[in-house]
């Protein structure tokens, strides 16, 4: 048996620019944060005693014997990609699914880890994140960015550069104070409601050509708010740069935002947020905002009703939490 941590992740700016229809020509950078909530998977190999040979465990119970059979594609099609067979697989995590926090990438990272692990294999984190997004985007076939995979993957705060052929990642340099300042104004709020993030995606993704103007700018953005991290005497900066990246988010797709999102994003204005975002592809899910400490009482009052999630930026990525020797 091996179980299995991967944290979510909270994605400043760049967003969009890590498609790859956008990225192959134009490149992409995003910068992002793994944090401290996290999705768990259990893997063991399962006895011949029952009436099926694998098991899957999640909001539903599913028992199997091909992986043709199993619903949730995911694993379907980990298990036939890399030919596992007669397991166990139990997924549990600290927030909802479908909340714009990558959790399916998540998921992804972490269930392939496990089966590497069982199966005597080490991967690099890089190659994880590779192979997740073959996973999602190719044999799940599955509409989206590459940014969460290698997020989750590396854990820490981070600039990600997409290039046709090439990810790199950097880890981002704070001025003496600033992680702490930045740390102290990110408040996570639930919207009470999850969306389904591919068809966000793919509309996004086939309306690039006419937001190419946007997209280049959301990228020019992460240096911009790099710089303030590394240099800034103001964090502030830092929190009024993620209103205008929301501006500019909030005009790639009309599904984007709700009125009912730009209701909760003007009520937190109002009481002293700086900026936020809606994480994710958009629709619903978890928001973020940028608040000076002493208006955090003032902001969680205007959106009394909405959960308001304690984190932390920079979490380790994906990690054997603990094994008992078996293999596969």
């Amino acid at each position: 048996m091996v179980v299995v941590r991967t944290p979510f992740r909270v994605s400043f700016f760049g967003g969009g620019t890590d498609y790859r229809a956008y990225f192959e020509e134009y490149g992409g950078s995003v910068l992002s944060a793994a944090i401290n909530k996290y999705s768990f998977v259990t893997l063991r190999k399962l006895p011949p005693f029952f009436g099926y040979r694998n098991k899957f465990t999640y909001s539903k119970i599913e028992c199997f014997n091909e992986p043709d059979e199993l619903k949730h594609p995911l694993v379907r099609e980990a298990m036939k990609y890399l030919r596992v067979d007669r397991i166990q697989v139990n997924y549990d995590a600290d927030l909802p699914a479908r909340s714009g926090l990558g959790s399916s990438s998540s998921f992804a990272v972490g269930l392939l880890n496990a089966i590497h692990f069982l199966r005597g294999e080490e991967l690099s984190s890089m190659e994880l994140a590779r192979e997740a997004v073959y996973l999602e985007r190719v044999l799940c076939g599955e509409a989206g960015g590459e940014q969460d995979q290698v997020a989750v993957a590396a854990g820490g705060i981070n600039r990600i550069d997409f290039a046709k052929d090439n990810v790199s990642i950097s880890p981002v340099m704070f001025r003496e104070g600033n992680r702490e300042k930045l740390e102290s104004r990110l408040m996570l709020a639930f919207t009470g409601f999850t969306h389904f993030a591919g068809e966000i995606s793919r509309a996004q993704q086939d309306n690039i050509k006419n937001t190419l103007h946007v997209l280049h700018e959301m990228k020019k953005l992460v240096g911009e708010a790099g710089k303030i991290l590394a240099e800034g005497s103001d964090i502030n900066d830092f929190g009024r740069l993620l209103n205008y990246t929301w501006r500019l988010k909030r005009s790639l797709s009309g599904n984007i935002a709700t009125d009912y999102i730009d209701e909760i994003y003007k009520k937190a204005i109002d009481a002293g947020a700086l900026g936020g975002k809606l994480l994710g592809a958009g629709g619903g899910g978890f928001m973020l905002f940028f608040v000076e400490p002493d208006k955090h009482e003032a902001v969680r009052k205007s959106l009394e009703g909405l959960s308001f999630v304690p984190f932390r930026p920079g979490a380790e990525g994906t990690k054997i939490l603990y094994s008992d020797g078996e293999r596969l």
